[in-house]
């Protein structure tokens, strides 16, 4: 959203001087802010602009744009400019009838009159039994939420500020909440609004840095006849609440149980605060427990410690029987028993089943780890913070985009180094694969989206630019890639192949590939599940997620558990002089992507309540989505350290 085109308010003038400054020399700019996130300031009495996002709801899901229910309308509804990542999550930004100036108070402003039939009742109830919440938005802040904390024996009822993603609705009738019934809806027709605003000599007018909002439920009543065009609101003053006695949570509530009227109403309220500008999002981004965050990363990092040491001790392991081989004399059956591994020199290099699929497995893997990085890079520099909505999923779409001239390049280069000839085939299978298949998935979920008639549908203009993207720039990018990795010389490998393949000898039930697979998975994935229930939370419980560090540091370790694991694996598999290890070396590190799909399944059953059926069909989806990824992710780091190790040691060993 371009915040500068709002009515009543214009662009700082240090912004203006900053920008010009640097357009001249960049080191004389102090300081900077990011892309697209100037701050505003307003002066007393300008307009200050509330935006009504989309109703959102974990129990389905679904989000559905404000006046799909019938709110109070402006005379014209204006829909904001969305960048691509916002349309993909269903935010449907639009204009509201609320009118808030800078720095002036409104007490029980009437919004609107209306009368509601069965049907529109019906679908309020609805909307408050799912849970869905109201997402406002102003000068880029959403909404906050305020909670009346229940009073007990100990302390009297206070009002704490929950900030979290929008407010409710409404809420169920219950024995427990006086004057409402059991089975009886009502809704929040009354909403007090805080503003914090911060001023600062340096600059003019005044900055917004907190924006809260409190719901009310509260049934108005006045004298007949409402409309009185003498009066300067030009209806009748209400019963319930006034200038003077202010809304209170012991009024009886608006039921929503049958046609009748509601009339909606809000409060503005102006707060100091000596919070910046710069600061303002900090009680919603570091609102979770760091120590569990850390903990993770301990987790994490002992898992590695522990593979690091089993590495360390098979290098050197190997490296001492290397040592006993050229320096003693050794039975002929002392040597074959210390050293299966090197037996199979002849062999490790053969060609695998199936070589071109195994290509463009590697090269799209790649082509994931290589978006992850780069999005990761940019995330810990801060360029896709929340304030920013959508960049993170733009950013993900667009270096996905654009790596595809690495996944052409490394599935080409590996094929041709595998003696592979249909070089074609495996470049088509590399630009089309992955990409139809996680669109052929998302194609049929948005299906049953538009099928609920959901904000969260993509529309038809959407669907055409990510096709444009992908035939127009992926798939070129993928071939010119491919033509740069055929370019160069052929990968060349320590030893040689023989002419007929060394038969197996028969494997231990712990050396079988189904066995090695499955275990092989659970250490990458056990190194990241604490912090992918922080993430899931922030995807489905639609909390905020912005601890990137943190994020960062488990990748990593991630990346390393992949490869050591890998590692590890494939030098046992090789002692068991079998050398089909191509194919497993991906699949052992990729089998974390099983257990992050199993982990996901368990998480919906254990912390997600879900009221359709359609929901939880979105959920598999859009997870299976994730988990393929990150099996491409994890098998391609996987396959490349083994490729090193394999390409190493034999490269040591002279073999006779």
């Amino acid at each position: 959203l371009d915040s500068r085109r709002m009515t009543g308010c214009r662009p700082s003038a240090s912004w203006r001087r900053a920008s010009i400054a640097m357009a001249f020399t960049l080191p004389a700019v102090p300081s900077f802010y990011l892309p697209g996130v100037a701050p505003i300031e307003y002066a007393d009495g300008a307009k200050v602009d509330l935006k009504v996002n989309k109703l959102t709801s974990t129990k389905t899901q679904l989000p559905y744009e404000w006046y799909s229910l019938p709110f109070c309308r402006p005379a014209e509804i204006i829909y904001m400019a969305e960048n691509l990542g916002e349309v993909m999550r269903g935010d449907r930004i639009e204009n509201s009838g609320y009118e808030i100036k800078m720095n002036v108070e409104e007490s029980c402003k009437v919004l609107c009159r209306m009368s509601y039939t069965d049907q529109q009742m019906h679908d309020f109830s609805a909307k408050i039994v799912e849970d869905y919440r109201v997402n406002w938005i102003v000068d880029n802040l959403p909404a906050a939420t305020r909670v009346v904390e229940p009073a007990s024996r100990a302390s009297p009822s206070r009002i704490i500020t929950i900030y979290e993603r929008g407010f409710p609705l409404g809420f169920k009738g219950s024995p427990d909440i006086p004057g409402t019934k059991e089975g009886v809806n009502y809704v929040y027709n009354h909403h007090r609004m805080v503003f914090k605003y911060h001023t600062d000599p340096a600059f003019d007018g005044s900055r917004l840095v907190g924006f809260e909002v409190e719901p009310f439920s509260v049934q108005h009543t006045y004298a007949e006849p409402y409309i009185r065009p003498h009066l300067p609101d030009g209806h009748a003053p209400l019963d319930t609440c006034s200038a003077a006695k202010p809304v209170v949570h012991n009024l009886p509530p608006q039921s929503m149980s049958t046609a009748s009227e509601v009339i909606w109403t809000y409060d503005v309220r102006w707060e100091y605060s000596d919070v910046k500008w710069a600061s303002r999002w900090d009680v919603y981004l570091y609102a979770t427990d760091e120590q569990i965050h850390w903990f993770s990363i301990v987790n994490s990092f002992m898992i590695v410690l522990f593979l690091t040491g089993m590495l360390a001790m098979i290098m050197l392991r190997t490296l001492h029987r290397d040592l006993r081989r050229y320096n003693d004399i050794e039975t002929k059956e002392e040597a074959a028993e210390e050293s299966g591994w090197k037996l199979v020199h002849g062999d490790v290099f053969r060609p695998p089943h199936r070589a071109g699929l195994l290509c463009v497995y590697v090269g799209t893997g790649v082509q994931v780890l290589g978006m992850t990085v780069v999005t990761m890079i940019f995330a810990v520099l801060g360029f896709l913070s929340p304030s920013n909505r959508g960049a993170l999923m733009t950013a993900l779409i667009l270096l996905f985009t654009l790596m595809g001239l690495l996944a052409g390049f490394v599935s080409a280069r590996l094929y041709k180094g595998l003696g592979g000839r249909e070089w074609r085939m495996v470049t088509l299978k590399t630009a089309f694969m992955f990409p139809g298949i996680v669109f052929a998935i998302f194609f049929t979920l948005n299906l049953f989206i538009w099928g609920q008639k959901s904000s969260g549908a993509v529309p038809f203009g959407t669907l055409l630019a990510l096709l444009v993207m992908w035939f127009c720039i992926s798939v070129p990018l993928v071939y010119l890639g491919s033509y740069l990795g055929y370019r160069i010389d052929v990968l060349s490998f320590p030893t040689k192949t023989n002419m007929i393949p060394r038969a197996i000898p028969a494997q231990a039930w712990y050396t079988t590939p189904t066995f090695s697979v499955l275990v092989g998975g659970i250490l990458p994935f056990g190194a990241v599940f604490i912090e992918l229930f922080f993430i899931l939370s922030s995807i489905w419980l639609h909390q905020y997620y912005y601890v990137f560090g943190f994020l960062l540091i488990v990748f990593l370790i991630l990346l390393i558990t992949c490869a050591e694991i890998a590692i590890v694996m494939c030098y046992f598999q090789l002692c068991a002089e079998d050398y089909n290890w191509w194919w497993r070396s991906f699949l052992t590190s990729g089998s974390s992507g099983l257990y992050l799909f199993i982990y996901s399944i368990i998480y919906m059953s254990t912390k997600m309540v879900m009221t359709r059926g359609v929901s939880i069909l979105l959920y598999c989806g859009y997870m299976l989505i994730a988990a393929y990824s990150f099996f491409m992710l994890t098998g391609a780091m996987g396959f490349i350290a083994c490729f090193i190790f394999v390409r190493s040691i034999y490269a040591a060993v002279k073999v006779e």
